[in-house]
């Protein structure tokens, strides 16, 4: 018979309850501020019902009202300077971290509502309601509640989206040497998505002062929690990771605020991260003012069972009973809290005029139409004060380098001169400066800023999103092959390049994502894409794509002073080319709006990027067509140089596009339509491209070069071109 020994985890896990002794050792301050602050929230909830119910609300509104213990018990204690974060759910976190910030943490029911106390209503609701004077100016409406000076960094729509990016605001607490912490807060439906458990593995690894706080409302919508895993014990999740686990009762604020202060002492004192599951109920349906038994996927015996559990009734009950206050001081805090919802109410809604009896928001608070694209990205005045150096006219020293050691050497410039500097990707610190050399010589900067992570492409590019946002960082995550963006999908396009536009235009979001095209490689089908044209077609990004190791040097150093994310395409094929830039300390930038003119010439304007600008370099000598070579340089919206562009369709009037990679998802399909809108007078053909083909490249290396293009494709479209003109 074999030996059998039962195993246990490192890492504690408390069930933790109250006792009477716990609410006589309670200062009653703490209880008095919890109280005020439930019914507070209590207020703003029904009243946001009560405006749905009315029309008013455009779009969800998820009520918390049942689930305020949660947030009031685990924030009342924090400090200013801690973050929380949330998902759809999230107006009761918003307002107990804003509330708490501007009341000190010390509220009394007996005056309820300071004058600060009434904007932060105001702004909440107004911005629940889509009106310019709300924290994200209408922008986010009821799922994207932020206010940075409170420390609430965002609620967020996507489920378990936010969670990476509060781990990593959490880094940037720990590697600035303070004893600050982040709560990220996501429900039962959460706890088992693949950026939540990448978080806690990342956070464990890297003893992160994170605490995952997870509401357990017991229904994804109208799915039980034991429907969708086999251990609905939440609290465990985070037991393989080793992080230790508190389960409690969510409808206890005092249970919760006591099991975050023995999970905050741990995160304080530099031990790594904790998991809380509170176990709370929501009291109406998903979205709306009804039940869920409204829709029968609940009953009203279990609806009535945990009504009688709550979380007010429960803090005035042992308020009560400890003499800190009685039946008309719990009523007349209710009276104060919802009168201030009505006067919050009235500054934003007034009759309706064309429907009697009816209300409607007042016209002049709605943001102004014109606002709907401002803030996309931003505006790029940060690099007005940079060297600007164009290296096609430098007239001094050269000196020459490798593409791969340009890469690595302006890197290196810019981490000696800027800390804030933080690299993150998969063995960037080892192997000589990872796979391909890129960061070779880095590793004297040391482990916290050439940081190698796990292979985890979403958790680590919101940790760097989180780090973004946090401003005392400026994050460069590396993806080994562009294709591993799919991993990360929700990270960088639902989360970074969305976020500076959805809090409202101001944030900056400093994040550069590095990566390159391998095309000709050999690696197949899941790592040879071409990301330029996935990213020119998603809001908030910028793009780079240089051919030379000069432009590299200059188009990085402005990526890196952006306040904006910014995608630095690489390309295998330049790595070990023979190259030169400019002597001296590598500081200069090439701005966005710069694109490069490689040759002159009156026959036809060939656009391209990266390594297939010397490849069409190369067919147009083989054609002889007098062709002009454009290099864009910067190729998303905000920043292709137009101006470059139409000057050369004005003199040529025809258009060739060239790019190596599959056709379906293609930048040239977009940079077409863009030419053909802008520069329709001054075209006498249609914008001929030159693409790979449907498929993404295999690995047969006949079968990959006849998935992509090259010298033969672009001949071939340099001739489609002279046939069409003769034809004119």
């Amino acid at each position: 018979m074999p030996i059998q020994t039962q195993l246990q985890t490192a890492s504690p896990w408390i069930e933790l309850s109250t006792t009477d002794e716990d609410w006589q050792a309670a200062d009653p301050v703490l209880l008095s501020t919890m109280l005020a602050e439930l019914h507070l929230i209590r207020a703003f909830e029904e009243t946001v019902l009560e405006l749905a119910g009315e029309g008013l609300v455009h779009g969800p509104a998820h009520s918390s009202i049942g689930q305020e213990g949660g947030a009031v018990g685990s924030i009342v204690g924090l400090r200013s300077t801690d973050a929380v974060n949330g998902s759809h759910r999230g107006h009761h976190q918003f307002l107990a971290k804003a509330l708490t910030h501007v009341s000190g943490g010390v509220i009394d029911p007996a005056a309820a509502v300071s004058p600060k106390m009434q904007r932060v209503l105001q702004r909440t609701l107004a911005e629940i309601l889509g009106l310019a004077q709300g924290y994200c100016r209408g922008r986010g409406g009821s799922m994207h509640l932020q206010w940075f000076e409170a420390g609430a960094l965002g609620t967020n729509a996507i489920v378990g989206g936010g969670v990476p990016m509060g781990a990593g605001n959490a880094w940037a607490q720990k590697h600035s040497g303070t004893t600050d912490l982040t709560i990220s807060y996501f429900g039962d439906g959460s706890s088992q998505i693949g950026s939540v458990l990448e978080s806690m593995n990342l956070a464990a690894a890297w003893k992160l002062p994170f605490c995952f706080f997870i509401e357990n409302n017991m229904y994804a919508v109208s799915t039980r929690v034991d429907e969708i895993t086999a251990d609905p014990r939440l609290s465990v999740r985070g037991q393989g990771f080793g992080i230790p686990g508190w389960r409690v009762d969510g409808m206890d604020p005092l249970a919760v605020y006591l099991a975050t202060e023995q999970a905050a002492e741990r995160m304080r004192r530099g031990d790594g991260p904790a998991v809380i599951e509170a176990e709370v109920y929501r009291f109406f349906h998903q979205n709306g003012p009804y039940p869920g038994s409204a829709f029968g996927y609940r009953d009203k015996a279990e609806e009535a069972q945990w009504r009688a559990r709550d979380p007010l009734d429960r803090m005035a009950t042992e308020m009560t009973a400890l003499g800190l206050i009685d039946e008309s001081g719990v009523a007349e805090l209710r009276r104060q809290v919802q009168d201030a919802m009505t006067t919050a109410v009235s500054e934003l809604l007034e009759p309706d005029p064309e429907s009697p009896g009816k209300r409607r928001i007042r016209p002049a608070l709605w943001p102004d139409p014109g606002f709907v694209n401002v803030g996309v990205r931003g505006d790029a005045s940060e690099l007005q004060s940079l060297e600007v150096l164009e290296p096609t006219e430098h007239a001094g020293p050269w000196r020459q380098v490798k593409f791969v050691d340009a890469v690595a050497g302006v890197m290196d410039r810019r981490m000696a001169t800027d800390e804030r500097i933080v690299i993150l990707g998969e063995d960037v610190h080892r192997l000589n400066g990872g796979t391909n050399g890129a960061t070779k010589g880095l590793a004297k900067y040391g482990d916290n800023r050439l940081v190698g992570t796990p292979i985890s492409e979403n958790a680590f590019t919101g940790l760097g999103g989180g780090l973004a946002l946090d401003g005392r960082f400026r994050p460069v995550v590396e993806f080994m092959y562009p294709d591993f963006v799919w991993v990360a999908a929700d990270q960088v396009f639902n989360q970074i390049g969305k976020a500076r536009h959805m809090f409202g235009g101001d944030n900056p979001v400093p994040f550069v994502l590095r990566t390159k095209v391998a095309m000709g490689s050999g690696y197949g089908s899941q790592h040879l894409m071409d990301p330029a044209g996935i990213f020119a077609t998603s809001p908030g990004w910028r793009i780079v794509a240089p051919s030379t190791a000069a432009d590299y040097v200059g188009l990085m150093n402005a990526a890196l002073a952006l306040q904006d994310p910014v995608l630095v395409i690489e390309h295998v094929d330049l790595y070990g080319t023979a190259g030169e830039v400019p002597e001296g300390d590598l500081d200069y930038i090439i701005p966005p709006g710069r694109a490069a003119v490689r040759r002159s010439g009156d026959d036809v304007t060939v656009i391209s990027y990266l390594s297939m600008v010397a490849r069409c370099a190369e067919a147009i000598e083989q054609t002889g067509i007098d062709a002009e070579l454009i290099d864009l340089r910067w190729l998303d919206r905000a920043s292709v140089d137009w101006n470059t562009i139409e000057a050369s369709v004005r003199k040529t009037n025809a258009v060739l596009i060239v790019e190596q990679g599959a056709r379906g998802t293609s930048y040239g399909g977009w940079l077409a339509d863009e030419i053909a809108r802008r520069l329709f007078d001054w075209l006498d053909q249609p914008v001929e491209r030159v693409s790979g083909g449907e498929a993404a490249p295999s690995i047969s290396r006949v079968l990959e070069r006849a998935a992509i293009a090259g010298v033969e494709e672009i001949v071939a479209g340099l001739e489609n071109v002279r046939r069409n003109m003769g034809q004119l």
